[in-house]
């Protein structure tokens, strides 16, 4: 793991108000640096950024842009090479990393990445897919009433939490392009949305759909038929806080012009309080 060094960058960063966070499902990172996700960052102000589906481990990939524009990383990889994993890079020193859940059937295929800032605690997490057949369908749900029951546990001592990622749930009605036809997909089952229904009705707060309640916008597109041309998309990523964060959501949105990637990135702006951070 790389050791934290430009301390002049990362000072600059400890002392602004504000917390930027970004989640970016980026479908293979050394893809996505070569469509040029390295210049747009540049051109962005985000104090830690969330990747999912990394697709690698962290020695075959070129790290070294990144340290540049101040960031150091923490990285949880899949066991099977070129498959899933989360990363996440931060201009903030956490205080404590903790590599996946202690599930280890979660855990192989590099789920899910905690990152603690002071009172807060940050989950970098990459939901299972169950678009492949029955048999992942049936991982990715039994994995939505595990994740429950460990962010319940969780929350007793961490009550300060922010769950970010590619959730592969579209929610509601307006969070996809076609609802009818696709009542019966992966990703828009009835049982899932009822999963992301008992989770918001548990204490978190979806940050973008509680600043824009009504806004269409999508996270991602199939590489099929135009879907991105047309907009033809599904919102399945997301930043959710606590409910004792409510008052600290300064912003919150989808910035599906951002093209690395299937996905777009989802980004939110929390104040940050000297109890948390």
């Amino acid at each position: 793991m790389k050791s934290w060094k430009n301390n002049e960058k990362l000072k600059t960063s400890t002392v602004t108000s504000n917390l930027k966070i970004l989640t970016y499902n980026l479908n293979g990172i050394r893809s996505a640096l070569n469509k040029g996700l390295i210049g747009w960052l540049a051109g962005q102000d985000f104090d830690i950024l969330c990747f999912q589906e990394v697709k690698a481990t962290h020695d075959v990939v070129d790290l070294q842009p990144f340290e540049a524009l101040g960031y150091r990383y923490h990285w949880h990889a899949a066991e099977k090479k070129g498959y899933s994993g989360v990363a996440t890079f931060s201009r903030l020193q956490p205080d404590q990393v903790v590599h996946g859940c202690g599930i280890a059937a979660y855990d192989c295929e590099g789920r899910i990445l905690r990152t603690d800032f002071g009172g807060l605690t940050l989950l970098n997490c990459y939901f299972p897919s169950g678009t492949t057949g029955e048999i992942r369908q049936s991982v990715k749900m039994q994995f939505l009433e595990d994740f429950y029951g460990y962010i319940d546990e969780l929350r007793k001592t961490r009550p300060k939490l922010v769950v970010v990622g590619d959730y592969n749930i579209a929610h509601t009605e307006i969070d996809i392009h076609d609802p009818v036809r696709n009542k019966t997909s992966s990703g828009f089952l009835p049982e899932e949305r009822e999963w992301m229904s008992r989770w918001f009705a548990n204490g978190f707060i979806d940050c973008y759909r509680h600043l824009n309640p009504d806004r269409i916008e999508y996270s991602w597109w199939s590489y099929r038929a135009g879907a991105r041309t047309n907009n033809k998309g599904w919102r399945i990523d997301y930043i959710s806080v606590s409910d004792t964060l409510r008052e600290q959501i300064l912003g919150a949105g989808l910035m599906p012009d951002a093209i690395h990637s299937d996905h777009g990135p989802v980004w939110v702006n929390l104040h940050r309080e000297p109890a948390c951070l």
